[in-house]
Order: C-alpha cells, then sequence, then structure tokens
C-alpha cells in the first residue's frame, strides 16, 4: 500500500500546481499535483513529468491512466470504484484515495485501492 502524507513514512515530494508556468518554481523529480486538466495533463505526458492527477470521474480517470500519470486521486467512494476499473484494464496509474487521518487506513486498505494520500498534502 502506498502511503503519501504520512508522518511515520517517509514519501517522495509533491508539488501542487494550477498551471503550466508553475511548474518551474517546483523542486526537480518531485510529483506535480492538479485537479483534472487536460492541458496540464498533456503538457506532463509530452514532457515525461510524474503527474498526480485529482479527478471526479471514472472517466477522467481513465484519461489520466491513458497520459501517465503515476498517481489518480480521488475521493474513497470514488476511488474505490475507479480502483475496479483499474484493475480489469490493467492500469499503470496507482489508485490512491484522499484521505484526512490514518483512522481511515484500515477501511482504504479493505477496498483494496493501491494507496492513500493525505488531503493535506493536496489542498
Amino acid at each position: 500500500m502506498i502511503l503519501i502524507g504520512d508522518k511515520l513514512v517517509p514519501f517522495e515530494n509533491i508539488s501542487k500546481i494550477n498551471q503550466i508556468n508553475e511548474i518551474e518554481n517546483t523542486k526537480s523529480n518531485s510529483t506535480l499535483s492538479f485537479g483534472y486538466n487536460e492541458d496540464l495533463l498533456k503538457y506532463t505526458y509530452e514532457n515525461e513529468l510524474n503527474s498526480a492527477v485529482k479527478v471526479n470521474s471514472i472517466k477522467e480517470a481513465i484519461y489520466a491512466n491513458a497520459l501517465n500519470a503515476k498517481y489518480i486521486l480521488a475521493q474513497k467512494s470514488l476511488a474505490k470504484q475507479i480502483q475496479k476499473v483499474a484493475e480489469n484494464y490493467m492500469f499503470d496509474s496507482k489508485v490512491l484515495a484522499i484521505i484526512e487521518s490514518n483512522e481511515e487506513l484500515e477501511e482504504i486498505a479493505t477496498f483494496e485501492i493501491d494507496g492513500i494520500i493525505y488531503n493535506s498534502i493536496i489542498e
């Protein structure tokens, strides 16, 4: 299980962006986090940049995977649905449920979702 944002487990650098021009202000080799945005998604794909894309539908998740997002981020109930699709179609992207605290870890584990990311990391 992937744990991003947990105080106990070291994790990669995540840089939140809203526009392409903000990328130059991020740490090198960090994973770029953004809400689903086709322009940003195409840019990260074309430039082979790691991305963590927050999606609001299965359709957005399908596009994020097709454009090589490293992580697909979604609220718990949607993450559960996306995980089933991801397993069926063998997504390369990992599905991460957005959580508020480690009290939610067991619930996410029982849903068999790839991992979690704390909301505080992507706000």
